[in-house]
């Protein structure tokens, strides 16, 4: 589910359209995740960028799962 963060509701009233606009939640709970490992003292130098953003979205998504349960 890709529900945004921070939703702003968009109108368009000429084209008929609403949508949200902004960070998805995902992408909001990527970026705390990513927060809490940079702020590790014991963070290994060998965790290349890739694996690091791969892992914050890991979590990213069980954080997910678990608001669904």
């Amino acid at each position: 589910m890709n529900i945004p963060a921070f939703p702003v509701l968009i109108v368009d009233r000429q084209k008929e359209l609403e949508h949200f606009n902004g960070m998805t939640l995902r992408d909001y709970f990527a970026a705390k995740a990513m927060s809490a490992y940079m702020g590790r003292p014991n963070l290994p130098v060998s965790v290349s960028d890739e694996e690091l953003a791969t892992a914050c979205y890991q979590m990213a998504d069980a954080m997910m799962k678990a608001r669904q349960e």
